[in-house]
């Protein structure tokens, strides 16, 4: 019974934040109130209030940046995990601001992981780099990216800040054409917190994945994790008719 009056109290608390956010028209992006001065507004206990931005923030209607407030969550970005397009491509073609900002880059021996996920010798040349992604002046995703060197020797030299890594790759004749990506859950650790103005611990997607060229010769290997609040992933399913149905 105590279980459902909560319940019943977070929910009447989400709607009144709702109706708050359509009467005063507040657009993405836009700032909610302190938590102290809600609490004041609708006559609610902090632990109430709280409980009711959290469900908003899973539904995707808010975000929150620590040590700033509470916002109102832009559209999610969508993803097609069946295409190839890289993120500037995803974010740009959505009519999106994407920014970026390397954490690091630098020239690497492939060990016995990233050779295998590369198909290449163990101490082949590998550029490692890690990307801060940021979306409409919001911090999205963070990924790593390491390529085979052998395929483009000269990538090391380029500014990935304001340089897409697939448009670089086509300057050398390498054009990722198709490969395979894989989605689960992990949890932020501090680094990742810190970066992308989330609570430590919080739920973010994990991606991983292969970008091979037109003769199949893996480019990319990638890791990369993204808040669940501002992107969403999608497949379109097709169903395949058998001989006889097609007779």
């Amino acid at each position: 019974m105590e279980e459902k009056q909560r319940i019943r109290h977070r929910e009447e608390a989400v709607e009144l934040i709702e109706c708050y956010l359509q009467t005063n028209n507040i657009p993405p992006h836009g700032k909610l109130p302190a938590e102290r001065e809600m609490c004041e507004m609708w006559g609610l206990n902090r632990t109430t209030l709280r409980a009711a931005i959290r469900r908003l923030t899973e539904m995707g209607r808010l975000y929150s940046l620590k040590g700033s407030g509470t916002y109102v969550a832009p559209p999610k970005l969508e993803r097609n995990l069946q295409d190839a397009k890289s993120t500037t491509e995803s974010v740009r073609g959505d009519g999106r601001q994407l920014k970026t900002t390397v954490l690091e880059s630098e020239v690497i021996l492939a060990d016995h992981y990233i050779s295998k996920k590369l198909q290449v010798p163990e101490e082949t040349r590998v550029l490692f780099m890690r990307r801060l992604r940021i979306m409409d002046g919001v911090p999205y995703m963070i990924e790593a990216n390491y390529v085979n060197l052998s395929l483009c020797p000269r990538l090391i030299d380029h500014d990935f800040t304001n340089e897409s890594l697939y448009r670089v790759l086509s300057y050398y004749n390498v054009f990722p054409f198709s490969g395979e990506e894989s989605i689960g859950i992990t949890y932020a650790t501090e680094s990742e917190a810190r970066q992308l103005r989330i609570e430590e611990g919080g739920s973010l997607f994990f991606l991983t994945g292969i970008a091979r060229d037109y003769n199949n010769v893996p480019v990319e290997f990638f890791k990369s994790v993204a808040r669940p609040d501002m992107v969403r992933f999608s497949s379109i399913l097709r169903k395949y008719r058998t001989e006889s149905e097609r007779r």
